[in-house]
């Protein structure tokens, strides 16, 4: 006889016949006998006389189909909770054994807020689905006050625009830097296995720069060895004066000792028709546009050029600033950036 392919019947047929085999067993036929008469094979009454000796007759019963345990998902509204957490707090504030919101740090904050176990290749999917990508964090140091930051942004910056504008002064946003000729920029394409090597020399030398811009798209620079003193200082304003014309100058700078020190005091306080300081904030260099000068030349003037030597390095940058000093369209995309556009007017 023709076995059949049980998997072709309804799920009522299957169990009809289940049963019919099981109780034709149990009342004396062979297996092998019940095989050829009933069309199955004996590897299936086998399993199902176990089942029926485990279970009884009612273990040879349709169960429902499918996983045991339905997929565990998340609601809409514990989604939204999460990407809330993750956006606006850090792991440690919620006293989670982790520094960064990685894949398995998620999983554990899902699984002690809602008690839902997800893998993590789950919970990476919710995050595509979220739009969040991993990203290299922006440092923050514990010592910043926000509440001094949202005053700036809200009344202090605010308050030095309008003066600016009545006295008919040019706000510059200035900061130093100091560059290495081992800084490196940018990734280079290789087999899988095989890092990319670049050429360079060994030596290690560097050089100093000050640069300061405005949100009109203007740009100062000096370039320079030596260390960064209240004479350099002193003399990089003096130059910020000259190429003014007579317009005064309102200076915002950090708080660098070189830039509180006595000697820059009194001279300001000489040249106070001049020139004016005003300081950021404590610990927020991100409050300042010029940072983004800064992270300009060591990526391109530095990190993508090879000098053999200090003045080869000090060429390069004073080329590159250069050519940024002549596209003021770029300079004023420098307040571009989120944490600088309450400069950009």
């Amino acid at each position: 006889m023709i076995k059949k392919d049980t998997r072709t019947l309804s799920a009522d047929t299957q169990e009809a016949l289940r049963i019919r085999v099981a109780q034709a067993v149990l009342d004396g036929m062979k297996q092998r006998k019940a095989a050829k008469a009933f069309g199955v094979t004996e590897v299936a009454i086998s399993h199902w006389m176990k089942v029926c000796r485990e279970q009884g007759m009612h273990g040879l019963k349709n169960r429902k189909r499918g996983p045991k345990n339905s997929p565990a998902i998340l609601k809409g509204y514990q989604a939204a909770i999460i990407c809330n957490i993750i956006r606006d707090r850090h792991p440690e504030q919620l006293k989670l054994a982790f520094a960064l919101w990685t894949s398995a740090a998620i999983r554990e904050l899902i699984a002690k807020r809602f008690k839902i176990v997800l893998s993590k290749r789950s919970v990476r999917r919710y995050l595509q689905r979220w739009n969040y990508t991993p990203q290299k964090p922006k440092r923050i140091a514990y010592e910043k006050d926000q509440a001094e930051v949202d005053r700036w942004k809200s009344r202090r910056y605010p308050a030095i625009r309008a003066l600016a504008k009545k006295e008919k002064a040019r706000i510059y946003w200035a900061d130093e830097m100091g560059l290495r000729s081992d800084h490196q920029a940018g990734r280079s394409y290789s087999p899988i296995g095989v890092t990319p090597t670049r050429r360079g020399t060994g030596l290690r030398f560097g050089c100093n720069m000050i640069s300061a811009i405005t949100n009109r798209g203007d740009l100062s620079f000096l370039v320079y060895h030596g260390k960064f003193v209240s004479d350099v200082f002193i003399d990089f304003m003096g130059r910020l004066i000259k190429e003014s014309r007579g317009r005064k100058i309102f200076l915002i700078v950090d708080g660098h000792p070189v830039h509180r020190s006595k000697k820059v005091r009194d001279w300001v306080k000489e040249n106070e028709s001049k020139i004016r300081l005003y300081f950021l904030p404590p610990y927020s260099p991100e409050l300042n546009p010029d940072e983004c000068v800064n992270h300009d030349v060591k990526q391109n003037a530095v990190g993508r050029r090879n000098a053999r030597n200090a003045n080869e390095l000090m060429h390069n940058v004073i080329s590159f600033l250069v050519m940024r000093q002549q596209d003021p369209k770029q300079v004023k995309r420098y307040f571009h950036e989120a944490d600088v556009q309450y400069a950009a007017s």
